[in-house]
């Protein structure tokens, strides 16, 4: 009875020491295939038919005399003295319209012409007031003489001096309300709509026989000569912006046309809840003439020149939200591999130049990518700061870096 328990713990005791170690390889398996898993994202290898074939070139970093920028989005405008919003002060029905959209005029060019019958009574006040100055300006005179011979009291020539200065204040408020519609104090009933400025018909807001109703716009007229931008720049970069720095900008829906200007401007408020803060900058009238007010912008805003440790801006790629360049391995596996061939072929040479041949297509060359942040980009060359430093000889590839990309996603890999 005793051999039996003793054998039945036995087994229990093995049984347990199986499943540990059963799980033990488990874990050293699965924590395997993490390392692998992690090392294939990381590490890429080709062998020397396909190192030659995709053209793969390996440099060193360089230290280059870089212009350092800060890149600012944010879109083109003009003054507001270049830009009319054209209204009536009185309202009246379109009788005319005498431009189209998009059609160049000069400044008291007439847009278009209001009927309203009340300009009539305007004139009318006004030319009567005129009349009663006329005749109480020779009353006054009259009276005046009379006043001074001792004839007549000096209160009527008070009263008619009075009824003179009536008279002139009528007439010249009758005049102002016509010179304010633009129209003189002898014509028709047709309020001419005037624009203020030389520029470009944007929309026309008014229909011919419409009313037209006051404090709404009816033209809008924009001169484009002044055209300049309007950046966002963020707090921490506003210590570096200065007045009269100069800006490279591309408008990304004009096939990335690039354009140069020169900062006047750099506001005093935050625009706002983003804290950014508006920088105006100038563009040459040259390049602005086929501009036009709204367009989106991406522009670097040039600060200084610095020498700064750079790559050829191929040599950097972008894996997710981090970037990267490969770096060539040294690996002694290809020298040992070589090695063996060679001892296993050595009865001939003809032999062993074969494995050699042999060896020469199939042996690996194997890249680690390396994370960098990069800098400013200029003349071709991005300035990189390593997150981990490398060795000073380090082989950086500085073409077909994008390949090697390819390849770590399994889009390049090859077949052994």
């Amino acid at each position: 009875m005793k051999n039996i328990k003793s054998k039945f713990k036995s087994f229990l005791l093995l049984n347990t020491l199986f499943i540990i170690l059963l799980a033990s390889c488990q874990d050293k398996k699965n924590e395997e295939d993490g390392h692998e898993e992690e090392k294939s994202e990381n590490k890429v290898a080709l062998t020397a038919i396909q190192f030659k074939t995709v053209g793969i070139q390996t440099g060193s970093i360089e230290n280059r005399n870089l212009n350092l920028v800060i890149k600012a989005n944010g879109y083109t405008t003009v003054p507001p003295q270049n830009m009319a919003n054209i209204s009536t002060l009185i309202g009246g029905t379109v009788k005319d319209i005498l431009v189209l959209e998009g059609t160049y005029v000069k400044k008291g060019k007439v847009l278009a012409t209001l009927q309203n019958l009340d300009v009539v009574e305007m004139q009318e006040d006004y030319n009567s007031a005129i009349a009663n100055i006329e005749y109480l300006q020779l009353e006054y005179n009259r009276q005046k003489t009379l006043s001074d011979e001792n004839v007549n009291p000096r209160k009527i020539l008070q009263e008619v001096k009075a009824k003179l200065d009536v008279e002139k204040a009528r007439a010249k408020a009758a005049k102002n309300k016509l010179q304010a519609l633009n129209m003189n104090t002898n014509g028709s009933s047709l309020v001419p709509l005037i624009s203020p400025i030389s520029g470009y018909v944007g929309k026309i807001s008014i229909a011919k026989g419409a009313y037209a109703e006051t404090g709404i716009t009816l033209f809008e007229v924009v001169d484009n000569s002044q055209m300049h931008l309007d950046l966002n720049v963020y707090e921490k970069d506003l210590g570096s912006i200065a007045i009269g720095q100069t800006i490279d900008f591309v408008l990304t829906n004009q096939g990335n046309k690039a354009i140069k200007g020169t900062i006047f401007g750099v506001n005093k408020s935050f625009s706002n809840e983003s804290k950014s803060v508006a920088v105006h900058a100038k563009i040459n009238p040259a390049d602005s003439k086929d501009l036009i007010s709204g367009m989106y912008v991406s522009a670097n805003i040039n600060i200084k020149n610095a020498t700064v440790p750079a790559l050829p801006k191929d040599a950097v790629v972008k894996n997710g939200d981090k970037y990267f360049v490969y770096i060539q391995e040294e690996h002694k596996e290809k020298a040992i591999a070589k090695k063996s061939k060679t001892h296993e072929h050595k009865e001939g040479e003809s032999h062993s130049e074969e494995a050699s041949g042999e060896e020469e297509g199939h042996d690996e060359i194997h890249f680690k990518a390396i994370e960098v942040i990069p800098g400013t980009t200029d003349l071709g060359y991005t300035e990189v700061k390593f997150v981990e430093p490398i060795p000073a000889n380090a082989k950086i590839v500085v073409k077909g870096a994008f390949y090697l990309l390819a390849a770590s996603k399994g889009g390049g890999e090859h077949e052994h």
